[in-house]
């Protein structure tokens, strides 16, 4: 709801002057008297809510219709952008490959993907659709270009879906039905009846609440015991952003008081503090510092800068007018309007002369009486509605029962955003044929570029299904497939998220019914998590720890790496057997008890207690403690060298030691692999100080050649299909040249700065 009149404040009068302000102050300034205390806050009377009709007559209220002008204008920005990143047009042919035996994860298993010529025409439409809503040109075909083609692909992979594309469809979707295009807009152009015409005030209402369910629900999501204590997103303290909170706060009082605490209070309450005018300023100023640091934590694209976007929504209509008449005159003709004459539109109610907006209350020809209509009625209806179902489908899991894994909610609509994380430790695919019984293993992944099937019930039936349809080819006749996977939520044990006994291809799943073969959430061991920390800071840098569960019945069969020595098992509760394969021994394990397992070899954990076990691996990388070792001996005999302290002659292996740090001859000529591995360590370490002490111009390069590339491919490709759709293929040799054509990059390959950025902050997800 509006909190004051639309265009309340200093106005700016056609030709530059603020003699409408100035003549009008009086009587505006007694008028603002007579308001109620709950119209001053609020925006409306106690009288609006008496009544249907005044209801209706509330959310039809004629109101400036600048910022919503500016937002569609934004949004639309946003959108142009986001479809070559990520919607994914700059690399759409490795995501359709046509003909491929690829495993897909529609919504509805009938939806398939068009060919991929094809597919680059739904994202040309796509992109024309954002394009035209950006401008305000043709804007209801725009909207609904986009929205037809951005939902289907949205329904098309489920692996792609998260909270934020959700919101995009939702905006789309609302725009497609609102005045978007009254300010701002070549429409306004083209149509001089709707230029700088009122909107409704449920226009405002609509987007205002979203946004509002966007903040408050994922704030009541962070409610849940895990993030309140701190495990849900422990690792980001460790982020360089963090850095001036932890020269005053230990990094567990980062994780804990500013991480969690502070996403769950801005959560909360970022919704209030943007609605009313005295905690506006602050709520601008935390929102944007969050999602300013969002953008450099998390690979989310567009939807920090679009959450950015949408915070002017909550000031009054008018400010785009107020904010672009301090420009120079020389800049109308490009700037939005400044005046403050709105027309009069169909779509509005005018019930009072009040309901206008400052000096328009004085024009007689806004101030006509006028009654609802039809379309002002459902208007209203589709608000309410629209509300209420936003409210009720974060918590309509008792519904879609069949999606719910581990979580309070399905992957899109549930707002809990950043609630829970995950580590996969163990995942193994195991085939039997149907007919000879024969057993035998896939690589996980196989046949798709997903990796989220791992977490979800549906889409591991997908998976299933699809290669029951594909191992045939492979001459694997009816396969059965089992699956073995091993997560852990929030920093608890590693356990099974699916029963490994049952066969999925025939099991059954409805989303309407629990899944039958998820196994339970381990709960009753969370507080184990605070004894995980207690033994992991006990252990030196080179020991490395891993904490299962298992239920009873079931066996994890697990194989020791050679790199792995001095590898031991001990039990923190209940009761194994440990079956060395290849010795054919079994060993019995009781609480506080521990025993070594051979490396290089396979061996069987049995969990023979009446309730879960827990137990855990402490474990050397003894072939990484000895590399490390090495390139300490191997940076000592370096430094002795520059400095003049070493005086034996080195080895012809250890001479490519003295190079130049530049020389990257030096590294290829090295004939012993470990001095060559060394080399290449140094080479990507001074790569990434080199990038951490770039300055803002040679990053700003950086990044923008990085997105120009990215681009160009996008667009190059769709260029590319377009002509094959309208004239046909051309021979092989000219699509190659084409396509390499487009495939052209930057002098620092993309993937490679990936892999240096990994190495530098210790964490892939960041």
């Amino acid at each position: 709801m509006e909190a004051r009149d639309a265009t309340a404040g200093a106005f700016v009068s056609s030709d530059g002057d603020e003699a409408p302000a100035t003549k009008n102050a009086a009587s505006k300034a007694s008028k603002a008297q007579t308001k109620s205390r709950m119209e001053q806050i609020f925006g409306f009377k106690k009288e609006d809510l008496s009544s249907w009709h005044n209801l209706v007559c509330l959310l039809n209220r004629p109101t400036d219709s600048a910022s919503l002008g500016i937002f569609r204008c934004l949004f639309g920005l946003l959108m142009v952008i986001d479809v070559t990143q990520e919607r994914g047009l700059s690399h759409l042919d490795y995501k359709y490959l046509d003909g491929a035996p690829v495993c897909r994860f529609p919504l509805l298993n009938f939806l398939e993907p068009l060919p991929l010529d094809w597919m680059y025409l739904v994202y040309l439409v796509l992109f024309l659709g954002s394009l035209g809503i950006m401008l305000g040109c043709f804007y209801r075909l725009s909207c609904l270009m986009f929205i037809s083609t951005y939902w289907y692909i949205f329904f098309l992979d489920k692996t792609a879906w998260n909270n934020h594309s959700y919101l995009y469809g939702l905006i789309g979707f609302q725009l497609t039905l609102m005045n978007g295009n009254r300010y701002w807009s070549l429409d306004g152009l083209r149509r001089p009846s709707i230029r700088n015409a009122h909107v409704p005030l449920w226009n405002y209402t609509l987007l205002r609440t979203q946004i509002f369910i966007v903040y408050f629900i994922a704030g009541i999501k962070k409610l849940d015991a895990d993030w309140v204590e701190g495990y849900s997103m422990s690792y980001l303290a460790h982020h360089w952003l963090f850095d001036p909170f932890k020269a005053i706060l230990p990094v567990e009082l980062v994780n804990l008081l500013v991480v969690h605490g502070g996403g769950l209070v801005l959560d909360l309450t970022a919704g209030y503090l943007l609605f009313f005018d005295a905690t506006r300023p602050y709520a601008f100023f935390f929102v944007s510092y969050f999602h300013c640091m969002n953008s450099q934590l998390f690979s989310i694209g567009m939807f920090s800068y679009t959450m950015l976007a949408t915070s002017p929504l909550f000031c009054y209509p008018d400010w785009p007018r107020r904010f672009f008449s301090h420009f120079p005159s020389f800049l109308k003709p490009v700037l939005p309007l400044t005046t403050p004459e709105l027309q009069p539109s169909t779509s509005c109610v005018y019930n009072e002369v009040s309901n206008l907006s400052g000096d328009q209350q004085e024009r007689p020809a806004h101030s006509k009486l006028s009654k609802p209509r039809l379309k002002h009625k459902l208007a209203a209806i589709f608000t309410l509605l629209y509300i209420a179902e936003q409210f009720f489908l974060p918590y309509s899991h008792f519904i879609t029962q069949g999606y719910n894994n581990w979580t309070n909610g399905l992957y899109g609509y549930s707002w809990d955003m950043m609630v829970h994380s995950r580590s996969h430790q163990h995942v193994k695919i195991t085939y039997k044929d149907g007919k000879t019984g024969a057993i035998g293993y896939l690589n996980p992944g196989v046949f798709t570029h997903s990796r989220r099937w791992k977490d979800h019930g549906d889409m591991l039936k997908q998976y299933a299904s699809c290669l029951s349809h594909l191992l045939p080819r492979y001459n694997v006749t009816d396969p059965e497939i089992y699956f073995d996977i091993w997560v852990s939520i929030n920093e608890r044990f590693q356990q099974r998220i699916f029963d490994p006994r049952v066969d999925i291809v025939k099991a059954d799943w409805s989303p309407f019914r629990p899944n039958p073969w998820l196994m339970p959430l381990l709960v009753d061991l969370s507080p184990w998590r605070t004894k995980f920390q207690e033994i992991e800071g006990s252990l030196d840098n080179q020991t490395e720890i891993v904490f299962i569960a298992d239920f009873p019945g079931l066996h994890l069969e697990n194989f020791v790496s050679e790199d792995l020595g001095n590898t031991s098992i001990q039990v923190l509760q209940g009761q194994v057997n440990v079956e060395i394969v290849e010795e054919k021994k079994n060993y019995t394990l009781q609480t506080s008890e521990t025993m070594k397992v051979p490396a290089g070899a396979y061996h069987k954990v049995y969990t023979v207690s009446e309730d879960p076990s827990c137990y855990m691996y402490v474990y050397v990388n003894t072939t990484e403690a000895a590399l490390l070792e090495n390139f300490t001996k191997l940076f000592e005999l370096q430094e002795r060298v520059r400095n003049g302290t070493e005086t034996e002659p080195l080895p012809p292996e250890l001479q490519p030691l003295i190079a130049p740090n530049d020389d990257d001859e030096a590294e290829v000529n090295a004939t012993d692999p470990i001095v060559r591995l060394f080399l290449k360590r140094q080479r990507r370490m001074k790569e990434v100080k080199k990038r951490r002490e770039a300055g803002l111009l040679e990053r700003l390069e950086r990044f923008a050649g990085k997105k120009y590339y990215t681009i160009r491919r996008g667009f190059l490709m769709t260029a590319i299909a377009m002509r094959n759709l309208a004239v046909g293929l051309p021979p092989l040799e000219q699509l190659t040249r084409e396509v390499e054509f487009a495939n052209m990059k930057g002098p620092q390959d993309e993937g490679n700065q990936k892999d240096l950025l990994k190495e530098e902050v210790g964490h892939g997800e960041l």
